[in-house]
């Protein structure tokens, strides 16, 4: 993969980096000379990714193991950014959860906590320990992985959605708390093809996309464009308190 973005020596640190979107926003950025921080709940699939971008790219990688959901952990993986590196530029918060359930009783407080924790609570906290440092240092962007069930509902994913919801909330809220040296901004994605969607009715999914502008679902490549937009402070330097769509068109 080659871009027209140049961020060499930059340090982007990216959770659930180790599949699916977050793969191919690490990926992105390393081929656009980034310095990669790969976190996510496995240790191994972290490590396998840094492999791959030290391979393909010639860029440092550094894995590690961590939930996003459990406070206390986070500064630990701020702290080893930093200590590796010795800055951090970007932050993308990727990782995210959207357990399905039959109807709205079926949801539990473990799940909806669960759910909550990964795709607002971490983010919150990492944005805070990380935009905090950035502020006192040169600067960066933060960069929210959203979603549009955020603003579109659905009855199977309300935990999710309204998680993805507060997201939006704080990518505005952030931008002013870190101004103006830190810019934050959110990608709210559509429905990409990632190994979740791999078990999904792919017949009952066509028929929902031929309702969408492009009439399909996205590739994971195909949100890399908007990541590395925002990860440079040359090309996104006026964008901060965003939150840009990436859907196909979905109505």
């Amino acid at each position: 993969m080659t871009t027209a973005v140049d961020l060499s020596d930059r340090v982007a640190l990216v959770t659930g980096g180790s599949r699916g979107l977050g793969r191919e926003i690490v990926l992105g950025l390393a081929a656009s000379g980034a310095h990669v921080v790969i976190a996510s709940r496995t240790l191994e699939r972290c490590a396998e990714v840094a492999a791959e971008v030290r391979r393909a790219t010639g860029r440092r990688a550094l894995p590690y193991a961590c939930h996003v959901g459990r406070w206390d952990g986070l500064d630990g993986l701020v702290d080893a950014a930093y200590a590796e590196f010795g800055r951090l530029d970007v932050l993308v918060n990727n990782a995210g959860m959207s357990p399905r359930y039959d109807t709205v009783a079926d949801v539990g407080e473990v799940l909806f906590d669960k759910v909550i924790g990964v795709n607002l609570k971490g983010p919150f906290r990492l944005a805070a320990l990380a935009g905090t440092r950035m502020a006192a240092d040169r600067g960066g962007s933060i960069i929210n992985i959203s979603s549009t069930a955020a603003v579109r509902p659905r009855a199977d994913v309300l935990p999710y959605a309204a998680a993805k919801a507060g997201l939006n909330a704080l990518t505005a809220g952030l931008a002013h708390a870190f101004g103006p040296t830190v810019r934050v901004n959110a990608i709210m994605a559509g429905t990409f093809h990632t190994d979740v969607t791999a078990a999904w009715d792919m017949d009952a999914f066509a028929a929902r996309a031929a309702g969408f502008a492009l009439r399909r679902g996205g590739r994971p490549a195909e949100i890399v464009g908007t990541a590395l937009y925002l990860a440079s402070g040359e090309l996104s330097s006026y964008t901060t308190g965003s939150v840009i769509t990436v859907d196909g068109g979905q109505p």
